[in-house]
């Protein structure tokens, strides 16, 4: 995560001019996609002639695309780069969404795997806990957690209304697998039901639980405390893919 930021000063001027519209970005993908005239383009893009005739002139000039029989195509060089580049650009959109939860948290504990796919994380949303509802992330959770089918999670703390739905999950017979940190250890094999329980290393690392439908992703303060008033959250399928993913990576990590 810390690279994306630092190298993001650093980086080319083309990727800052490719990556710093969201309407180039939008032609551009599109172009990676496939090549496309005036007409698809705007179809694919919903976007006017106006703006895309305007950002095809401004690729034109950088010689990033050349046209042939009215399509548009991108120069190779720019093609071998675009997915990074696009990549880039959500990452960094991304972190500026969710500045709340990176600002003095802990993020060591996430695999280097997974920080480099964060890109995918591109509709999560942060949800914040407020004087109004001081619970309003732990009841999301709850809430979450009742209409699971199949839950995966990483826990580094204890919380008794998590460990009750995960009980209830396995009583209907839903698949549960979870990893603890050795601090909350005891009291989930004391209290859980879950028999794919297992210990993982290290204790400030992050929540993470994954669904059949959202995945929820909380930090540690670099002050060792839980933030237990923000979560990230998703429900589509690429952020679905980089939790899985990170379960995984983790799991694998600390077998």
């Amino acid at each position: 995560m810390n690279e994306y930021l630092n190298s993001y000063n650093t980086i080319s001027d083309d990727v800052k001019f490719v990556s710093n519209s969201l309407i180039r970005l939008k032609v551009l993908k599109a172009l990676y996609e496939k090549p496309s005239n005036m007409k698809e383009l705007s179809i694919n893009t919903k976007l006017g002639y106006s703006s895309i005739s305007g950002v095809l002139h401004g690729l034109e000039l950088k010689k990033m695309v050349y046209r042939k029989s009215n399509k548009y195509f991108l120069v190779n060089l720019l093609k071998l780069q675009v997915k990074n580049i696009l990549e880039f650009s959500v990452t960094v959109n991304l972190l500026e969404e969710i500045f709340n939860i990176i600002e003095d948290h802990a993020i060591e504990g996430i695999p280097k795997k997974s920080v480099e796919e964060m890109y995918l994380l591109g509709e999560s949303k942060l949800l914040e806990s407020d004087c109004v509802d001081i619970d309003k992330t732990f009841n999301f959770i709850d809430d979450t957690l009742a209409k699971a089918n199949s839950v995966r999670c990483i826990l580094p703390i204890y919380h008794e209304n998590i460990s009750s739905r995960l009980n209830d999950l396995i009583s209907q017979e839903k698949f549960v697998e979870i990893k603890v940190s050795g601090s909350v250890f005891d009291a989930y094999e004391k209290n859980s039901k879950v028999k794919n329980l297992s210990l993982f290393n290290g204790e400030n690392n992050f929540l993470l639980i994954v669904t059949n439908e959202i995945m929820l992703f909380g930090l540690f303060r670099k002050n060792a405390f839980f933030d237990q008033n923000r979560l990230l959250i998703s429900n589509s399928r690429d952020s679905l893919k980089w939790a899985n993913n990170l379960f995984l990576y983790f799991k694998k990590k600390n077998k």
